[in-house]
């Protein structure tokens, strides 16, 4: 079976389900919340599914640890491709891949990850310069095409960058920059705040994606945070039996088709 930017091609799925999982993703972004629970192997994958996760994420440092390589940018692309295919293979869900700066050659990259099976990509800026991130959104959005959810990571908040009055100014800018480069998705981890979050759904044009866990749990299943849509359940190898408390959330912006909002 090719499982390729989601293309089911065996005899279970066919041409006309080609498209299913990379569709499902993002339609998955744009109803409610999305917890996306973090895997590393085959075997946490298949865990949180069983839990019910409608799709699944890899963890970058997780992925990395799990191989031996140290986190950070250091995980050969074949062994990256490699952990994303035998996850991709144990899940019916979709699944999108942490893939960090998106390495020396963002289009390699790219094109390995789907055609391990990834429908999406996470791909940060490590609070860097915002014209070569914009570079990388727009190169891996070329080289993905419709069959890649690009989420873009922004980390200004996670990483402490800027004076803290001017981190949502910041962020927003950043993600108009990315949205207009192809990004799919905004990534803002470090985000704690019910009403700093509302302030970037409201002003950002794309869902936004939070961080949760036991200690980062933005409340946002309350009507009074206006959010829905997609968030990042951190897992890590030393307990993966634990499913996600409490959902961050990629939250959608509003507008008439948005079906995510409590009124």
């Amino acid at each position: 079976m090719d499982r390729a930017g989601g293309r089911e091609l065996s005899v279970r799925g066919g041409y006309l389900a080609a498209m299913t999982l990379a569709d499902d993703f993002r339609r998955l972004h744009a109803e409610g919340v999305l917890v996306l629970p973090n895997a590393w192997d085959a075997a946490s994958a298949r865990l949180v599914e069983r839990a019910g996760a409608a799709a699944v994420a890899t963890t970058s440092g997780a992925v990395a640890w799990s191989l031996g390589v140290p986190d950070g940018d250091r995980l050969p692309l074949e062994l990256l491709a490699g952990a994303v295919e035998r996850i991709a293979a144990a899940v019916a869900v979709p699944v999108t891949a942490d893939v960090e700066s998106g390495g020396p050659d963002v289009a390699e990259t790219v094109r390995a990850v789907l055609a391990a099976g990834a429908v999406g990509i996470n791909i940060e800026d490590g609070g860097g310069a915002v014209e070569l991130h914009r570079d990388r959104v727009a190169a891996a959005r070329e080289a993905g095409g419709r069959d890649l959810f690009v989420n873009a990571r922004i980390d200004v908040y996670l990483f402490g960058i800027g004076d803290p009055e001017g981190r949502a100014a910041e962020t927003i800018s950043r993600a108009g920059v990315y949205a207009e480069a192809g990004a799919d998705g905004i990534f803002v981890p470090g985000v704690t705040d019910l009403d700093l979050l509302r302030t970037l759904v409201a002003e950002i044009p794309l869902p936004v994606n939070v961080l949760t866990g036991r200690t980062r749990r933005p409340s946002t299943s309350s009507p009074r945070s206006g959010c829905g849509g997609s968030a990042w359940a951190p897992a890590w190898p030393r307990r993966p039996t634990r499913r996600p408390t409490g959902p961050p959330a990629s939250c959608s912006p509003p507008g008439p088709t948005d079906r995510s909002r409590t009124p």
